[in-house]
């Protein structure tokens, strides 16, 4: 394993810190269940306090970064430095729901060399409170769950494959494109799951629990640590067309190499 970085370090602790709250936050959901205003007004304070725990814990260790924030929205730093690109509670309707299914996402992003904009990610985390699991990546140094290496599965067959996505609700994504999508995959497969956090989808495939994933109309701040997570685990990242940008989320397709190529041909024969 190699020694955590400085900033990797500053990231961990920012989002320990953070998941501890939010572990407390959760612990009283399920008073509020029952309540007549409900938990609603609670979450997204509990969402904003962690955001700003997050915030403050960055920003302190490096001041001249920029940041993108699910709540806050972004936040220029010095030209030329990096951002970070934060998810302080993905999973927001399982948290609501007393569902112990959620994380935190960071990741780091350069900026483009040529001034465009903004390049590759190098750092990533997703932290899940629950389970006091933290999925890391560096560029160029791999993937990791605390101190063990991860890797794609290697399965090759669809049908011992268990593929991971995220199903549209209510004023979110193109429930016909997802339908065609579904109905090309799903008896191709051994299992479609929908567990309501992309970060830990991508995170859960990048150790090998989930062999594939697809979604669209997500945000950089659901996907931006993932993708490296499963880069970084040996894994394909790509939108629809098989482009790879360097944070898939308008469109998302993931997996090992064979099975992303296939999942990929049943994906453009389904949208035809």
């Amino acid at each position: 394993m190699p020694a955590l970085s400085g900033l990797m370090s500053v990231m961990e602790k920012a989002a320990r810190k953070a998941g501890g709250r939010l572990r407390r936050d959760f612990g009283e959901i399920e008073h509020l269940q029952v309540s007549k205003k409900g938990p609603a007004d609670f979450v997204s304070k509990a969402d904003k306090k962690a955001e700003d725990t997050i915030f403050r814990d960055l920003e302190t260790a490096r001041p001249d970064w920029g940041f993108l924030m699910e709540e806050t929205g972004e936040i220029a730093g010095r030209d030329g430095k990096p951002r970070f690109i934060v998810d302080p509670l993905d999973g927001t309707s399982n948290f609501l729901h007393g569902i112990p299914h959620f994380a935190i996402s960071i990741a780091v992003q350069d900026p483009h060399p040529e001034g465009k904009g903004w390049g590759d990610v190098f750092a990533a985390l997703v932290y899940n409170p629950i389970t006091d699991e933290s999925f890391w990546a560096e560029k160029g140094k791999g993937a990791w769950l605390g101190n063990r290496r991860l890797r794609v599965s290697a399965r090759r067959n669809l049908n011992e494959a268990l593929i991971s996505t995220g199903v549209p609700y209510k004023g979110h994504g193109d429930i016909e494109e997802w339908s065609k999508i579904y109905s090309a995959i799903a008896p191709e497969v051994a299992g479609i799951r929908r567990f309501g956090a992309a970060s830990l989808d991508l995170a859960w495939l990048a150790a090998g629990r989930y062999d594939g994933f697809w979604e669209s109309e997500l945000s950089p701040w659901d996907t931006a640590a993932g993708c490296l997570l499963v880069r970084e685990a040996g894994g394909f990242v790509t939108d629809y067309r098989g482009r790879s940008p360097a944070i898939a989320n308008v469109q998302v397709l993931a997996g090992n190499d064979q099975l992303h190529s296939r999942l990929h041909k049943l994906l453009v024969g389904a949208l035809k």
